[in-house]
């Protein structure tokens, strides 16, 4: 009996699904709309599909998601009201912050305000104890004064209590104490302890990081076991059943449950992750992502085949400290709004239609003008083929909302009200990719743009050529390419402990010693979730800065060299520090100040096999003729099936590629080609 693997991962409009049989290697895929009030709803629909089919459920043996629900509750504010308990005198540490606000344009933004903290004045509680800087107990902790503290914050509706002592990450009996405090003064609340989510130097970090899982951990708690009830109803009781997380791994419901901070970026990790496959089928070594849905347009960068990593980000201002895809979002989707300010000036964005109402051409009670309806008024999209043929748009609703609200009150044609819309929104996304490219030190004329997610492959193509990229690829199923990733990822689980000394100072032994104590927490965790030492990968990395410096790089070593840990460590932190900075400083001291060990739980992988050859023509893949507009001049434009399309096909544009998830759009002149893995490769002129 043929056994099956399900993936979704849902997005602001549409939840994307991948079926694998893993004896034929078949895949399938479906696109429903989402379901934002309760995201169970589209996922239940999209099992149901499977099972419709004549699929048992005990075929199914394994799931994994890839949700948006924390980073919903995080965006929107809808998070649990959340307490926070800091050592006596430190209050201020969240309030204050970076003691800045940030780059780029938010210096100019004399409007400018940070973003509300997500536990309030009057929930945060100082607690009397101290630890000191090198882990010794300064001042014991107040059990009784903080049981008097607690108590306070039972009519205040508080859910969740985030904990952050000072040096915690050194020693965190205080904290653990604390805990057990909370549970017996407030047992229906979640605690969140810094000593456990992130233990690691940086208060702030650590406490913002900590506040963030604190307020996020009852939501996605809640959905989860709802999900959890929605799949055993289903009759799937696989124990293979994972959320995807922002370092590009899974982790368990379980253990997700505890640390749903891990899963701000769970979506477009999955993408990522896709990518990476994807450059390796194509030999296309250096890669930009562009991954472009209903809501949100995320990009990353993929360097000889790595991805980029970052232990440090933000989403929406908040700062976050925890392993994470080097992603950069943007406010620009299918649903994103256009509109005419008051001043006469268009808008576009950053507010979305979503998935309700949706843009106008849905017909689902929305009237503003989306940049989903913007294409289909320039005949980039079809009206009777959508979705494969699932869901008719309608062409006079786009048309009437565009005149209504943008060429009217803009006194120009429709076409070109349309074009502004969408030159607008490829310049923000543009900006996009430069901030992760060019104004990182990398030359956009060694990469390729793989564009993916439903409306991606419309855009890319503008964008690619725009930016002077070396070309464009469209993988075989783009509009759930980051549900396909889902299916290549492994159990990821990362642990991270703060002990600062001088490199050169540091034996072997020593540095061991830290990273044996880390070693067993990975073992232990996977062993638990069943991987054996088979199939278990642990890797290993340091923290390191020049004395004195306020940041360091990462990078991998192995503590069980028979060379010795630290050999060549020196010269490879040299040659980092000048490729990321622009210069170094051979003769400063090099500072350890973290130890990282990532447990891998090895996923049994899938193949994509090799396409056969089919002979059928490029005359036979054409669907229609229709008339588009490309930069204000209309075209007889060919319009292709891609499932039509042979291995080894090359034509030039301007043509409009149509499958069941996407539409792919190629401007005149451009050269298309599909490869031996059915990958769609573009190019600037001529034939590749």
């Amino acid at each position: 009996m043929s056994k099956y693997r399900i993936t979704v991962d849902t997005g602001g409009t549409f939840s994307d699904f991948v079926y694998w049989n893993e004896s034929s290697g078949e895949i399938s895929i479906g696109k429903i709309p989402s379901t934002p009030d309760d995201p169970s709803r589209a996922i239940l629909s999209g099992i149901s599909n499977l099972l419709k089919g004549g699929v048992n459920p005990e075929q199914i043996n394994y799931f994994c998601h890839g949700t948006t629900v924390g980073t919903n509750a995080l965006l929107e504010g809808k998070g649990a009201k959340t307490g926070l308990l800091v050592t006596e005198g430190f209050r201020g540490i969240y309030e204050v912050g970076e003691q800045a606000r940030p780059h780029g344009a938010a210096i100019f933004d004399i409007m400018y305000d940070r973003p509300a903290m997500l536990a309030s004045e009057d929930t945060t509680i100082e607690v009397k104890e101290r630890i000191s800087f090198d882990g010794k107990v300064l001042t014991n902790l107040d059990e009784t004064l903080l049981r008097h503290e607690l108590i306070t914050l039972i009519n205040k509706n508080v859910e969740s209590i985030a904990v952050c002592l000072l040096f915690s990450f050194l020693n965190p009996q205080h904290e653990q104490r604390v805990r057990e405090i909370i549970h017996d003064v407030l047992p229906a609340c979640n605690v969140s302890l810094s000593s456990d989510i992130i233990p690691q130097i940086r208060e702030y970090y650590r406490l913002s990081t900590t506040v963030i899982n604190a307020y996020l951990q009852p939501i996605l708690a809640r959905y989860i076991e709802k999900l959890e009830d929605v799949l055993v109803n289903a009759g799937i009781h696989s124990r293979q059943a994972y959320i995807m997380q922002s370092n590009g791994g899974m982790a368990t419901f379980q253990a997700t449950a505890k640390k749903a901070v891990t899963t701000v970026l769970s979506g477009p990790a999955g993408g990522v992750t896709a990518s990476v496959k994807t450059s390796q089928s194509t030999g296309y070594r250096n890669i930009i992502t562009f991954d472009m849905g209903g809501t949100s347009c995320d990009v990353a960068l993929i360097k000889d085949g790595e991805p980029s990593l970052r232990n440090r980000g933000k989403i929406e201002g908040r700062d976050i400290s925890v392993p994470m895809m080097d992603i950069n979002t943007v406010s620009a989707g299918g649903g994103t709004i256009s509109r005419v300010d008051q001043q006469g000036v268009l808008q576009v964005g950053p507010d979305s239609a979503g998935a309700v109402p949706g843009p106008a051409c849905y017909a689902r009670g929305g009237v503003l003008p989306t940049i989903t309806d913007c294409n289909l008024v320039l005949g980039f999209l079809s009206v009777d083929n959508f979705l494969g043929g699932g869901m008719r748009l309608d062409a006079r609703a786009a048309a009437t909302a565009v005149e209504t609200f943008i060429a009217r009150p803009l006194n120009i044609p429709i076409t070109a009200a349309a074009e502004g819309v969408i030159r607008i929104i490829n310049v923000k996304m543009e900006e996009a990719i430069k901030a992760i490219s060019t104004m990182q030190g990398h030359d956009l004329r060694d990469f390729m743009l793989l564009a993916y997610g439903g409306a991606g492959p419309i855009h890319a193509g503008k964008i690619f050529q725009e930016l002077g990229m070396a070309g464009m690829i469209v993988p075989r199923y783009p509009g759930v390419h980051s549900a396909m990733g889902l299916l290549m990822s492994n159990v990821k689980h990362d642990y991270v402990r703060s002990r600062i000394s001088i490199l050169a100072a540091l034996t072997n032994n020593d540095i061991q010693e830290v990273f044996e104590s880390l070693k067993i927490d990975a073992l232990k965790e996977l062993e638990t979730e069943g991987f054996t030492k088979n199939n278990i990968e642990l890797h290993f990395g340091l923290d390191l800065r020049y004395a004195g410096q306020g940041y360091e790089i990462t990078l991998d070593c192995d503590p069980y060299a028979a060379h010795g840990v630290t050999a060549g460590l020196r010269e490879k932190f040299d040659t980092a520090h000048k490729t990321m900075f622009g210069h170094n400083a051979p003769n400063e001291q090099i500072e350890v100040i973290s130890y990282r060990v990532q447990g891998v739980g090895l996923v049994p992988a899938i193949s994509l096999p090799k396409a056969v050859p089919t002979g059928i023509p490029l005359e036979a893949a054409r669907r229609e003729v229709r008339q588009v507009c490309f930069d204000g001049v209309m075209h007889e434009c060919p319009v292709y099936e891609r499932e039509r399309l042979d291995i080894g096909l090359a034509f030039l544009g301007p043509a409009i590629i149509e499958q069941l998830d996407c539409t792919i759009v190629a401007y005149p002149g451009q050269a298309v080609q599909i490869d031996e893995y059915q990958n769609l490769i573009m190019t600037g002129a001529g034939l590749c």
